[in-house]
């Protein structure tokens, strides 16, 4: 209980650094959805409308990819941006840059794979309208993207989700410097480690209540969706 009412003190008066800690969060996570969005909708609408060998397996791919482990992508990102690795010129080990390529690398699958079952399943619904109208199926991205615009942002939301939950690949590439690169998730499991739990459950408060916020917003979305289609 004393833990419980130091966290609602630091969260009622707006704790300096439990602020500074939320803002990183909150600032590589929205940073790495964008990225993977302007990515990842192209992407699934290409894959959803395209028609090329490897088609299915590419399918297959983006959907095993959901399911990435946050640590294995952290290592890979490591690697990459080390000293020795291709792009460790550029010096983005434990900044936050590294962090959002590790969260958009997360991402990426998420929101294509969600975007691809979303324009093909419009497709199917309103192809043959479209190429009787003279429609390719490049020049129908747009539209079905519109169209479907509250299941592309409900892709985006799931994706968004993933981010602000994730600790592992963040942990590896970033390092949990204060000030710097230190998150609510690596911030949650280096309090509890070090028994102050009181900032430990101001932040575990505070990324429920933007999950569920997410969620709710993801949950709305949907029933717009199913009204638009009715």
């Amino acid at each position: 209980m004393n833990a419980f009412e130091a966290a609602l003190a630091l969260v009622l008066s707006a704790d300096p650094e439990l602020r500074q800690i939320v803002g990183v969060s909150l600032t590589v996570s929205l940073s790495a959805v964008a990225v993977a969005a302007l990515i990842g909708l192209p992407l699934g609408a290409g894959v959803a409308l395209g028609q090329f060998p490897g088609r299915s397996a590419l399918i297959v791919l983006l959907n095993a990819l959901m399911g990435l482990p946050p640590v294995v992508v952290g290592l890979s990102v490591y690697l990459l941006l080390s000293r020795a690795g291709p792009l460790g010129e550029l010096g983005l080990l434990f900044t936050p840059p590294a962090m959002v390529i590790a969260q958009a690398v997360l991402v990426l699958p998420i929101i294509a794979a969600l975007t691809r079952q979303t324009v093909e399943d419009l497709w199917a619904e309103y192809g043959e309208q479209l190429v009787s109208l003279g429609v390719s199926r490049a020049r129908a991205v747009p539209t079905l993207l519109w169209d479907g615009r509250y299941g592309v942002l409900t892709a985006v939301l799931a994706g968004l989700g993933r981010a602000a939950a994730e600790v592992g690949a963040i942990l590896i590439v970033g390092g949990n410097i204060a000030g710097v690169t230190r998150t609510m998730t690596t911030a949650i499991a280096l309090e509890t480690s070090k028994g102050e739990l009181g900032l430990a459950l101001a932040l575990g408060l505070i990324l429920i209540a933007l999950v569920v916020l997410i969620n709710a917003a993801a949950f709305t979305l949907a029933r717009l969706a199913g009204r638009h289609h009715r």
